[in-house]
């Protein structure tokens, strides 16, 4: 009998096969970590010491009970970690484990896979020491480090805030915080973040903490550039007041977070455009179905929720899963965590006019700016492919190979689309979107295919 498959150990993919395990339904757990957790409750290091509290800040107990969660299924489920799953078709998901590629059947799939930084590219980010935030946050989770000695965090959304913040609780030397939305935009979406008191709470003390312990936090401050040498050496950076510059050896930035939407994309999911996420993420029903049968969704990696929403949909989408093989449900319950999922929805629309996204960025963004570092396409390559007469985002692709690296648009695609949008004169949301190809991430040459 072919098995149910859940792709991700964050949030959404444990409550998943918690839930599955409860109704003696025992799945496959792939999962590209070493340790389950996902990336807000990433693991340290088994021969790591140190403390959840540490880790973790107010979510130690969250992530305590995720992980002591997940000890608890590891015997009644099969989990694959360090697994990399590359590739996926209708019924059969291709998988790299140490070197050895197999594939792997399923007879249903839950998409759990998280999302990445939406990286906006300035003069200077290839340089050394530049890190997106969900990069630097991973050092210092896993490796126990910083990324450098005098440290910049830069960009807008919550990640900006909590990253800084563990940062300089671990000791590090943050010389400032640039926040690229403006003070009156989060002032506007207050009323709407009271809707969720107790984690606009957190935020608000990230922020009084930095400040109360000497970090500059700047509002309305857009990084411009990044310079050095053979690494980082200074910024400058832009506010009302004028051109402005820090000193510092590494540089953390991202607007916010994008969902990892590639092998929904390969397993043939309809989308659709999300203004508020400004990305093209799957279609899924309020249970977490896709437009495939058999294929579920759940967590960041179907749209920008966070983590509390992931646990949420991960439990509701599973529940999904076993009705549809014939599973007695209890319907009070969906009804409770699609409500509890409305009420972070609503809040999330308040987060997303709080950290207004720079949607003039691509106004700004020289020439020779490089956008797509894997093939080494400047923003200006791609505005001339778009002064040709291309403006479908694929077309641009297939002339100036932006897209086309290691990263297969993870990191460049967003701004991409944004360059596009605004060389073509169309709404971002009508060039479409950057179709998946496999393998969603480098493997090796020379695989060994088990048999």
């Amino acid at each position: 009998m072919k098995p149910v498959t859940i792709i991700g150990a964050g949030p959404a993919g444990i409550r998943a096969a918690q839930t599955l395990v409860a109704h003696g339904v025992y799945p496959i757990l792939l999962d590209e970590a070493a340790r389950g957790g996902g990336q807000i409750y990433r693991q340290q290091p088994a021969n790591f010491k140190r403390s959840p509290a540490k880790l973790y800040g107010f979510e130690a107990h969250k992530a305590s009970a995720l992980h002591q969660t997940f000890n608890e299924l590891r015997e009644q489920l099969d989990y694959r970690p360090d697994t990399l799953v590359w590739n996926a078709e209708a019924g059969l998901l291709d998988t790299l484990h140490e070197g050895r590629a197999a594939r792997l059947e399923y007879a249903s799939v839950i998409v759990a896979t998280g999302a990445t930084d939406r990286i906006l590219p300035v003069p200077g980010w290839t340089l050394p020491g530049v890190y997106s935030l969900g990069a630097a946050q991973i050092a210092l989770k896993f490796q126990g480090c910083a990324i450098g000695e005098r440290v910049v965090f830069a960009g807008s959304g919550p990640l900006l805030y909590l990253v800084a913040y563990q940062y300089a609780k671990a000791g590090a030397k943050v010389v400032a915080v640039l926040d690229s939305s403006p003070l009156s935009a989060q002032a506007r979406a207050l009323p709407g973040l009271l809707a969720q008191p107790a984690t606009l709470a957190k935020g608000l003390y990230y922020r009084a903490w930095l400040t109360s312990h000497g970090i500059a936090v700047h509002q309305g401050a857009s990084l411009t550039r990044i310079d050095g040498e053979r690494r980082v050496q200074s910024l400058k950076w832009r506010n009302s007041k004028g051109l402005q510059s820090l000193d510092c050896d590494a540089v953390a930035f991202a607007h916010g977070l994008r969902s990892e939407t590639q092998l929904a994309d390969l397993l043939g999911c309809e989308f659709s455009w999300n203004p508020l996420n400004r990305a093209w993420l799957p279609q899924r029903d309020h249970a977490g179905r896709s437009s495939v049968p058999g294929i579920y969704l759940a967590g960041d990696g179907a749209g920008i929720m966070g983590a509390d929403a992931a646990e949420i949909a991960g439990e509701r989408v599973a529940l999904a899963l076993l009705e549809d093989l014939g599973y007695l449900i209890d319907p009070q319950r969906c009804t409770q965590l699609e409500q509890s999922l409305e009420r972070i929805g609503r809040f999330r629309q308040s987060l997303e006019h709080a950290f207004v996204f720079p949607s003039d960025w691509a106004v700004h963004a020289a020439d020779d700016l490089m956008i797509c570092r894997c093939e080494e396409v400047s923003a200006g390559e791609i505005r001339r492919v778009v002064g040709e007469g291309h403006w479908e985002i694929n077309r641009v692709k297939a002339h100036c190979r932006v897209g086309m690296g290691r990263c297969q648009g993870r990191m460049c695609g967003a701004a991409a689309a944004e360059i596009i949008a605004r060389e073509s004169g169309r709404p971002i949301g009508e060039i479409g979107r950057m179709r998946a190809q496999a393998p969603v991430k480098p493997v090796p040459f020379g695989l060994e295919v088990e048999p």
